[in-house]
């Protein structure tokens, strides 16, 4: 594994930290505020292939792999985490699911619109009843000629409203069985689909997230992703990278309050000196940096072990597991270090705090990951 960082690397941080500059930085509070999901700057992300980081050029993607997506996330999420969780969703989960399972005819229909940042996508799987319980979804597609209808409801999801195709796991089977879930394509216009409520969210305000209804949507059999019966079982392994894609979303959330509250403890005068000339202050400071740096590690480490083709899930869940964590105390921290206006709009601080929580809950909470860990080391 290569710690020093790439010339890929490097280039992309660069490119983001300039885009971040010009196109989101001047709008992200207005954009939080009023909860708008600022499509037009997916759209030119896509012009950067930043919508598509994991694509292979064949399909009109960057063909880059984990590590530099691992950069990209963390980059757009230490200045608004709302656009990294955004573009991580639709990289890792609508786009990821339809390029590793999908046939090549689907491939070469959808990829190159997602990849190209034309088109904006949505993954359906958690319902109002069964969250981390996916296993007893009751969303269901019933085998009608050349269609499977659709009835049920997904909620959570990222881009219900706004996203022009969402991959979507249905029953085929019985409840609770692992084999008897289907994934779907489901364009936007598709007679029968439609977007429910919009979450009012604590953070990650600028990230839609949405309902998505299903009411006798009539699916072509073509739009099956892979097997029948194999959704589950490939949303699994989706959420194994897209859990990578999470610690990187974390990662860059706590590399953010970090770098906001070290700035503002050398200019912060108390007593007549800097705040970080304070024990109680510097150590804050000591704390957070190395948690990040152990974060970045583990991160790294499994988007090496992604690009590599090995099984990560394990190194995924602890990746995602303590990198969230981390964003958490961090962002938490650097509240404390802003005082009172750590409280206040003025300063990015209360935005990270915000911001941090939902690391620790989409994509498997972090309970979850426990389970995932304990499952692991314990075969």
């Amino acid at each position: 594994m290569e710690l020093v960082a790439t010339e890929n690397q490097t280039m992309i941080a660069q490119m983001v930290r300039d885009f971040g500059a010009q196109h989101i930085k001047p709008r992200m509070m207005e954009w939080d505020e009023s909860q708008e999901f600022p499509k037009e700057v997916f759209h030119k992300l896509g012009e950067l292939g930043l919508m598509g980081v994991l694509v292979p050029q064949e399909y009109g993607g960057a063909g880059f792999g984990y590590v530099e997506y691992v950069t990209a996330i963390a980059e757009l999420s230490k200045i608004d985490g709302s656009i990294g969780l955004s573009m991580a969703a639709h990289n890792s989960l609508c786009t990821g699911h339809i390029l590793q399972h999908a046939s090549e005819e689907q491939k070469h229909k959808y990829l190159p619109k997602l990849a190209s940042g034309e088109w904006i996508g949505a993954w359906g799987l958690t319902e109002p009843n069964t969250g981390s319980d996916a296993g007893n979804m009751r969303t269901v597609a019933v085998e009608d000629g050349d269609y499977y209808v659709l009835n049920g409801a997904k909620n959570f999801i990222t881009h219900g409203k706004s996203g022009n195709v969402a991959v979507v796991i249905a029953r085929t089977g019985e409840v609770g069985d692992s084999r008897g879930m289907t994934a779907f394509i489901v364009e936007r216009g598709t007679p029968g689909f439609a977007a429910g409520r919009k979450e009012d969210k604590l953070g990650m305000r600028a990230s839609e997230t949405t309902e998505l209804i299903f009411t006798d949507c009539r699916v072509p059999k073509e739009n099956v992703i892979g097997k029948v019966g194999d959704g589950f079982v490939q949303s699994l392994k989706v959420l194994d990278g897209g859990r990578i894609s999470i610690a990187a979303l974390s990662l860059g959330i706590a590399q953010g309050a970090y770098e906001a509250a070290l700035q503002y403890s050398k200019e912060r005068h108390q007593f007549n000196q800097p705040i970080s000339n304070f024990q109680a202050i510097s150590f804050k400071l000591a704390d957070m940096a190395t948690e990040i740096e152990a974060a970045s590690l583990l991160t790294y480490r499994a988007a090496d072990m992604k690009d590599r083709g090995l099984n990560v899930n394990l190194e995924s869940a602890m990746a995602k597991l303590y990198a969230s964590e981390v964003s958490v105390r961090v962002a938490n921290e650097g509240v404390q270090i802003f005082g009172g206006y750590g409280y206040t709009k003025d300063y990015p601080a209360e935005k990270y705090y915000r911001d941090a929580k939902l690391c620790t809950i989409g994509e498997g909470t972090s309970e979850i990951q426990k389970l995932v860990i304990a499952r692991a080391i314990l075969k």
